[in-house]
């Protein structure tokens, strides 16, 4: 679409549509012959039972997503002629929120899909879980007496339980533990690769990674599990090349050096079943397609078709049967289906409408200010930048130093705002884009206030800098004309967003709409699904956002599935060791105090109490 200046049709691609009247539609990818669903009517309908900010989850999203990875994953299988299949696993660890969990095994169950825990917490869910029988557990992380027990006791109920070895000594730990149970343990090793990755999370791979055994202690783990009469349980190898990995070379690569170790340790004598790759597969953020932080430059198809060409290859070699397939995609699974969507409160706005007049009393420097207006020209912009702000900062020193008043420094301000103004104008006129003043004017952006909280819901976006598209969601059909950032809710001067995907690039700026009175303006944060929600704190005691999962319909509807409330102040004082009934009872003896002093009327105090119990009883969020 000609207005697409948020890059929607890049990164959106089979998700999202601007539509006719400028609002944000939504695909069904699993339906591509329905009409869209029009997001504006989702928010109005959400906005009967809950208030911004909200999380909405598109299931029909993770459906496919699940879907898309399974068959790609089969199609390269067919047409390669690999001898076995693909298993998908979904890390817990990426988002462990109920509903997302029970959706991946709805969906998955087709598939047999089954779930990756790297903690007793996780385990329990995942045994809770209502898996297919050919489904597998497998267990990473470093593991303790009780995690063990409970894998192991697992498999008795025909759980398939894989306990991924991670070091010597928790192998010590389940040989112990299996001989005490009369258990045969299910038994993956997990190895440290030498190949290095790059991309934000570089240090998961390679040899100093955090995880698995190093080479030099695989034949030690292997002539143990021999010793112990084990070595027919290890069926499982793993291995980890790290997260959004932006290159399908290092992918192929990696696939290959897992093979290799795969061939060696099924020629010792272990039964290898399974070869897991675990995770890597990225998501283009961006849309870009190019090997980059926030972007790959593969399709699924690619990365599937890879993976299964390596590994025939390789394989075939050597004449060793092939293994049944895993990955462990959790980022590219969850991210498409959760966006965050919230209302702005407020903005700030440096613009001034007409020059301020001058007066014999103002400093010369006011005067020299507004004379520039008469020399704004393709030759002298940058003159004209430097010496409006030269003459700026003098006279705020002179305010600094008490030689003039607070009446005359705002009207320098107002001065200042206009004739920059002015200058914005002719850049923007005459398309000097690529002029060096251009990047300075694109510095000086108003602020729009967001009801939300960055350390909540997009923690990734403060603590690594990871850019998650956001766009408006209505009057995508009109010109923005405000250059923007995004301040968020909470009391932090790190709480803003200053970097956004656009259709041309990434700008320290993003390009909105004037908000007039009353107007209900929304913006959408999109892929968030992945680690968001689990990574979020209670900064300045914002909660969890309120919840909706909705269906796509046939007919351009929507259903909603299921609604959770976000986090009650009440629930959040809990969190930090404030019991609400104490907060509140100590709150009615100091009001009565005052009552009883005369300070407050009966009327007054009954109010306040009144107010400071709906406070506790109500959203984190702005109301």
């Amino acid at each position: 679409m000609k207005n697409d200046i948020y890059g929607i049709e890049k990164w959106g691609k089979i998700f999202f549509k601007i539509l006719k009247n400028g609002n944000l539609g939504l695909l069904n990818p699993l339906k591509k012959s329905n009409p869209p669903v029009d997001l504006t009517s989702i928010i109005k309908s959400l906005n009967k039972n809950l208030s911004p900010p909200y999380i909405i989850r598109v299931a029909d999203y993770l459906e496919y997503m699940i879907n898309d990875i399974n068959d790609s994953f089969n199609k390269s299988i067919r047409s390669i002629g690999y001898k076995n299949k693909f298993k998908s696993i979904y890390p817990i660890k990426v988002n462990q929120q109920s509903q997302v969990v029970k959706n991946v095994i709805k969906f998955g169950k087709k598939f047999n899909s089954g779930l990756e825990v790297g903690s007793k917490a996780e385990l329990l869910i995942a045994l809770s879980q209502n898996l297919t029988k050919d489904a597998l557990i497998v267990c990473n992380g470093t593991k303790d007496k009780e995690f063990i027990n409970l894998s192991l006791l697992a498999n008795k109920i025909e759980i398939k339980t894989i306990i991924v070895i991670e070091s010597l000594r928790e192998l010590d730990l389940i040989i112990k533990i299996s001989n005490l149970l009369k258990i045969k343990p299910l038994l993956g090793i997990r190895i440290k690769l030498t190949n290095v990755v790059s991309g934000k999370w570089s240090q998961s791979s390679g040899d100093r990674s955090a995880f698995g055994l190093p080479v030099n202690k695989i034949t030690e783990a292997l002539n143990k599990l021999k010793l112990n009469n084990l070595l027919d349980c290890l069926i499982l190898q793993h291995s980890h090349l790290g997260s959004q990995v932006p290159d399908i070379i290092e992918i192929r690569k990696y696939t290959q050096e897992a093979c290799r170790f795969f061939i060696e340790i099924f020629n010792y004598g272990a039964p290898l079943k399974y070869l897991d790759l675990g995770g890597g597969l990225g998501v283009d953020y961006t849309g870009e397609n190019k090997s980059k932080f926030h972007s790959i430059n593969y399709t699924m198809e690619e990365y599937c078709f890879n993976i299964v060409e390596t590994l025939k290859l390789e394989l075939d070699k050597v004449k060793i049967n092939h293994p049944i397939i895993i990955t462990e995609s959790g980022r590219a699974t969850v991210a498409p289906s959760s966006i965050l969507i919230f209302n702005i409160l407020d903005t700030t706005i440096f613009n001034v409408k007409s020059c301020p007049k001058l007066n014999k009393a103002d400093h010369i420097y006011l005067s020299y200010m507004i004379q520039i207006l008469k020399y704004i020209t393709f030759d002298r912009i940058q003159e004209c930048f430097n010496d409006l702000n030269y003459y700026r900062d003098e006279l705020r020193i002179l305010f600094r130093n008490g030689q003039i008043n607070l009446s005359e420094i705002s009207k320098v301000e107002k001065t200042y705002l206009y004739v920059l103004n002015q200058i914005k104008k002719f850049v923007k006129k005459n398309q000097l884009s690529s002029n060096p003043i251009n990047s300075k004017l694109k510095n000086l952006a108003d602020i729009y206030h967001g009801n939300f909280s960055l350390f909540q819901s997009l923690p990734d976006m403060w603590a690594i800098d990871q850019l998650h598209p956001i766009a408006p969601i209505q009057k995508l059909n009109r010109k923005p004309n405000r250059n923007v950032i995004i301040n968020d809710i909470t009391c932090d001067s790190d709480g803003v967003i200053s970097k956004f995907v656009l259709k041309n690039g990434i700008s320290d700026t993003l390009p909105l709409h004037d908000i007039k009175n009353n107007d209900e303006y929304y913006l959408g944060v999109f892929f968030i699904g992945a680690y968001q929600e689990t990574l979020g704190d209670l900064h300045n005691l914002f909660g969890d956002t309120n919840i909706s999962t909705v269906k796509l319909e046939d007919n351009g509807k929507f259903k909603v599935i299921h609604e959770q409330t976000g986090d009650k102040i009440s629930q959040v004082l809990n969190y930090v060791e404030y019991s609400s009934n104490e907060v509140l009872n100590t709150f009615t003896g100091i009001t009565e105090k005052f009552h009883k002093k005369n300070v407050i009327n009966s009327k007054e105090k009954n109010q306040l109490l009144k107010n400071f119990k709906a406070s506790i009883d109500g959203y984190t969020y702005f109301e």
